[in-house]
């Protein structure tokens, strides 16, 4: 039973995910910059988290609180700045289809530390169905890309970061409560980020555009719904569906953000889109499905 809470809770957060492109979007058009959407919403986040997580602040070892702090990195900071920066130097499509390889390097790079982890052939050719559905998901009808290879080594990175969380999540996951992980993430995630207002951009502080109604609803949707409420169900999801099949579930994330697209933004959905939504959807059927056919045997 606790499994398949497992997976409608991950199913859940990807909804959420999904849908937050269309927020952030609204956030840019009125004036804040990627690094202050994020420090927002992680301030939010973290105070949520000291609210309710009072216990253990400090880790069994140096080497669990280092961990700790990987995870802030790649799972916050470094994870949001590559994606958001990455945006700036390509497409938006070319970034999408490049972030959403992340399923696969994270079971790749799993595989490689925990043998329980790895998946069968069928899986893998479920799992790159799905990618496969997902590209054309992301293209939606336009058929060209343009290459540009700041851009997309930027977006492999953060695909390669959040594989790096999961592989980080996996250590820590099974011995410290889920509350402490996700506030250390919060707190990581801002402690290293503040450099990047140092070197590079200071963090804008006009509170005329903080305080207008359209900024604060969507700071509160991502610093509590997106944020909170979403990173500590998906580090309790890890721990009960596992970290490969938790993370094959972000396919589903460009299937909701086209259809948030549509009903916010009114975006069309063409029958190409259609199609990638139906392929997507099949490929991980067929992955997830040979897993817990594994599992029971």
């Amino acid at each position: 039973m606790k499994a398949i809470y497992g997976h409608l809770g991950a199913m859940l957060v990807v909804a959420v995910w999904g849908t937050t492109f269309v927020s952030s979007k609204v956030l840019l058009n009125e004036g804040l910059m990627p690094a202050d959407i994020f420090f927002a919403r992680f301030l939010i986040a973290y105070l949520c988290m000291l609210a309710v997580s009072h216990r253990q602040f400090r880790t069994s070892s140096p080497a669990d609180e280092l961990c700790m702090a990987g995870l802030g990195v790649m799972g916050g900071s470094l994870y949001f700045l590559t994606e958001n920066m990455a945006l700036m130097y390509s497409t938006s499509s070319n970034v999408s289809i490049l972030v959403s390889t992340t399923p696969l390097l994270t079971t790749l790079i799993l595989s490689l530390f925990y043998r329980s982890e790895r998946m069968s052939r069928r899986q893998v050719a479920g799992s790159l169905i799905a990618f496969a559905g997902t590209v054309l998901v992301v293209l939606n009808g336009q058929y060209v890309l343009h290459l540009n290879p700041v851009g997309d080594t930027l977006a492999l990175t953060a695909s390669l970061t959040w594989a790096f969380y999961s592989l980080l999540m996996r250590r820590v996951m099974n011995r410290y409560p889920t509350d402490v992980i996700t506030r250390k993430v919060f707190g990581y995630g801002i402690l290293t980020i503040l450099p990047y207002y140092v070197f590079v951009e200071p963090l804008h502080t006009d509170l005329h555009i903080w305080l207008r109604p359209s900024v604060v609803a969507n700071i509160i949707f991502l610093g509590f719904i997106a944020s909170t409420c979403c990173y500590l169900l998906w580090n309790w999801v890890m721990k009960v569906v596992g970290a490969v099949k938790s993370t094959n579930y972000i396919y589903f994330q460009t299937l909701v953000t086209m259809l948030a697209g549509a009903v916010v933004l009114g975006e069309r959905i063409t029958l190409f889109g259609f199609t990638g939504a139906v392929v997507l959807i099949l490929g991980m059927v067929m992955a997830l499905r040979m897993r817990r056919r594994k599992d029971a045997a």
